[in-house]
């Protein structure tokens, strides 16, 4: 009798075992599971910041090492051979993440069911060109990206424009696509943020991750305002201001604002191309936080849509410190702002309001 009640406890301990071990695989199994391909679209797909970008996400460094993705490339007639050539390497590459590529130089192809549009194409100032020219050149390539960005990408499609006057390119969009929501367009300022944290690691002999909570304020443009007033390092005795770190106010208020509103120009005179792999990069960090969330404590610069915060007047889309939180940014409140910063911040919202006045002009 005793033998058989403790073989009828084995058997309950072994269906048991049996029965933890199947749910454990049937969980490990749905873990496992493969997300659904988010949609890319990346317009001037064959310059040099499409060149550098596209294998950037399809890689993984956007949008994280378990996301599918399927790249929509665009750019212009004269450049589909060379977009192909890209669709070929991208191909070639055998990228694991990477479950299609549309390349074409439809626009409305281009924008079907896009999840996620990076607008890097755009008409770029040459020599001999007035503002108006080149501001008018770009209107029409927004007005007409923007139609069929709001007939034809995914509802809650978000947007990253790149391509210079970043600021106004993003807001014509914004305007000719009035079905996708303001706080799904946004421009590229991170690159800004990048190189002012660039030129405070050089200072301080810092490491990035040490270093956070610069802020640019405003345009993509020189006089964008670089602001450290409130960035903090981490040291062995603790978070430290990087005012008091510098001790050296003379140099915060002149070279280094000067130094990352001209990096641009001073990379196109060292490389003699504008700059590509940092814009990429940095095109992939905007969007990563954008989507996956930006660390507890830490905030970083988008052009967003204005809704007044600092006395910024509404409607511009103005550089701002963010946090981002479920596919939502939010801008950083209550930082206190000195008449320094006031001014800056001022003369780059001014310069914002000429711009989005001579889009409109190109507009009539």
């Amino acid at each position: 009798m005793e033998n058989v009640e403790w073989l009828q406890k084995g058997l309950v301990v072994l269906l048991s075992i049996a029965f933890f071990w199947k749910l454990i695989r049937y969980m490990w199994s749905f873990l496992k599971t493969e997300k659904d391909p988010v949609r890319v679209l990346v317009t001037g797909a064959a310059g040099q910041i499409g060149y550098a970008i596209v294998p950037m996400i399809a890689r993984g460094v956007m949008l994280g090492l378990d996301q599918p993705v399927i790249l929509h490339l665009l750019d212009i007639e004269p450049a589909a051979e060379a977009l192909n050539g890209v669709k070929m390497e991208l191909i070639d590459a055998a990228f694991p993440l990477l479950k299609g590529v549309v390349a074409t130089t439809d626009v409305v192809e281009a924008c079907k069911d896009v999840n996620i549009a990076i607008m890097v194409g755009g008409f770029p100032r040459k020599e001999g060109m007035e503002r108006k020219d080149v501001m008018s050149k770009n209107v029409s390539i927004y007005k007409a990206q923007a139609a069929a960005l709001e007939q034809h990408a995914a509802a809650d499609c978000k947007v990253l424009v790149v391509a210079n006057p970043a600021n106004t390119n993003a807001l014509v969009l914004k305007e000719f696509a009035p079905s996708i929501p303001e706080k799904n367009i946004t421009c590229l300022t991170r690159l800004d943020h990048n190189r002012a944290l660039g030129q405070i690691l050089e200072r301080l002999n810092a490491h990035v991750s040490d270093v956070k909570n610069v802020i640019i304020w405003g345009n993509h443009s020189s006089t964008q305002y670089p602001d450290v007033n409130h960035a903090t390092v981490t040291t062995s005795s603790g978070g430290k201001l990087v005012r008091e770190l510098v001790a050296d106010d003379n140099w915060l208020n002149t070279d280094f604002i000067a130094t990352v509103q001209q990096r641009g120009a001073a990379i196109i005179k060292a490389r003699k191309l504008s700059s590509a792999l940092s814009a990429a990069s940095a095109a992939c960090d905007h969007i990563r936080d954008w989507v996956l969330g930006t660390p507890k404590g830490t905030w970083v610069s988008m052009g967003v849509y204005s809704d007044g915060s600092y006395g910024i007047q509404p409607g511009l889309i103005y550089s701002f410190p963010v946090t981002c939180e479920k596919g939502q940014w939010s801008i950083v409140q209550g930082l206190k702002i000195d008449e320094f910063s006031r001014k800056k911040m001022d003369a780059t919202a001014n310069e914002l309001i000429e711009e989005k006045s001579l889009a409109y002009s190109c507009l009539n």
